[in-house]
């Protein structure tokens, strides 16, 4: 047996290698809601840590190991690569199928988990745009998919929407740049294994008839292209109007896109610029929240903590960025979540928790007519909301209606 390993994990020696993964003891696995995959992939738990085991080709776990490594080292949302456990064979001396090991997202969902009941069209457009915007990240990285699928991604709650998580890598390839052709491939692969999709969502009785599988599998494609245009087009800029060259960064940066450079020309008549951001990735507030306070959160996620940051900032008449942030990070948000008993610490993430909570206040502060204020806004969220809540950090017994809600 030989182990290709970014993490050096002892714990990764004591699993069964010699037995094929169809076969694994009960006392290895962990039971957590899985997609759909051509592969046989088990759960297991090492030293507090969840990983997904997938056996595969010896070239393919091999190739998507290198794939989720590189998109890892640019930052790009997909799940973390562990191992590749090669040369394996049972004790008669077979030769057993290569292994990918990599880390479970903590927080995730398979598309299925969320539609265990009849999806609901809100639900199913929040969940739409998390699966366009990935597809325009990927994009912009430079990575062709080539199997893009809702089987293929996982979904994190991310301040009343989705982010997307890209977990299937193995027929994908990072290049420089993707021509218009290598998009509309990905793209026409996505429509199709959507719609696919959709139809057996359809057949099991999870879509409201309102939902047309179709129109499912195209809507992706129109918002992708939307996202798109708003990222790449030309934009003609007169002289005397500039403030709209600084007001299209501003939505972009409303949209989380990092703006790198902007390239300018002048005009055939001389009156006005050509422009052309240069747009580098998504994370735009992500990184702002990080660089001010150090903590990790979804793009929506970071957006609304931001808000809430900067309104503390101007109440109290605080000139300092940092030192605003500073007292935010220890006055407000983490008193936030050491209030959470430790048995309900496992229902949502800190970052998801708080936007919850701020959400809950403003709900309670429009019914009461004026600002009901944190703590008892907090005590409210708690008693009555979190702790009717399915644990969504081990996702066991999930009941779809409350991940729905």
């Amino acid at each position: 047996m030989r182990i290709t390993s970014a993490l050096v994990d002892p714990a990764l020696l004591d699993l069964p290698w010699s037995t094929p993964l169809e076969q694994w003891p009960a006392d290895h696995l962990v039971a957590l809601p899985q997609g759909i995959s051509r592969h046989i992939v088990r759960f297991v738990k090492l030293a507090g840590t969840v990983y997904a085991v997938k056996e595969t080709g010896e070239r393919v776990a091999e190739k998507e190991y290198d794939l989720l490594r590189a998109l890892e080292r640019i930052g790009f949302p997909s799940v973390e690569a562990v191992a590749v456990v090669s040369d394996r064979q049972s004790p008669d001396g077979e030769p057993l199928d290569t292994v990918l090991v990599t880390r479970h997202l903590q927080f995730s969902l398979p598309y299925r988990a969320l539609f265990s009941h009849t999806l609901r069209e809100h639900t199913m457009i929040r969940l739409l745009d998390a699966q366009a915007a990935l597809l325009v990240r990927m994009h912009l990285t430079g990575f062709f998919w080539g199997d893009c699928s809702l089987s293929n991604t996982l979904f994190r709650r991310d301040a009343g929407a989705f982010a997307a998580y890209l977990v299937d890598a193995e027929t994908g390839a990072l290049r420089p740049k993707l021509s218009n052709g290598q998009r509309d491939e990905d793209l026409d692969i996505a429509r199709t294994n959507i719609f696919g999709e959709a139809l057996d969502l359809q057949a099991a009785g999870l879509l409201h008839e309102s939902i047309d599988p179709e129109m499912m599998s195209d809507e992706v494609i129109k918002r992708y292209e939307r996202l798109w245009h708003e990222i790449t087009y030309e934009q003609e800029v007169r002289q005397d109007s500039r403030h709209h060259m600084e007001g299209r960064i501003r939505r972009l940066n409303e949209l989380g896109f990092d703006v790198a450079e902007v390239a300018m020309s002048v005009s055939e008549n001389g009156s006005s610029f050509l422009v052309r951001p240069k747009v580098v990735d998504a994370g735009y507030h992500v990184r702002r929240l990080f660089r001010l306070t150090g903590l990790d959160a979804e793009e929506n996620q970071a957006r609304q903590l931001l808000n809430d940051l900067d309104t503390y900032r101007a109440e109290s008449d605080l000139s300092d960025e940092q030192q605003a942030a500073h007292r935010w990070l220890t006055e407000v948000f983490e008193p936030v979540v050491r209030a959470v008993p430790a048995n309900l610490r496992g229902k949502l993430e800190p970052t998801e928790l708080f936007s919850q909570v701020l959400n809950h206040r403003y709900r309670l502060s429009e019914d009461a007519g004026r600002d009901v204020g944190l703590a008892p806004a907090v005590q409210s969220f708690l008693n009555d909301v979190l702790v009717h809540r399915p644990d969504e950090q081990a996702v066991l017994g999930v009941e779809p209606d409350a991940l729905l809600a």
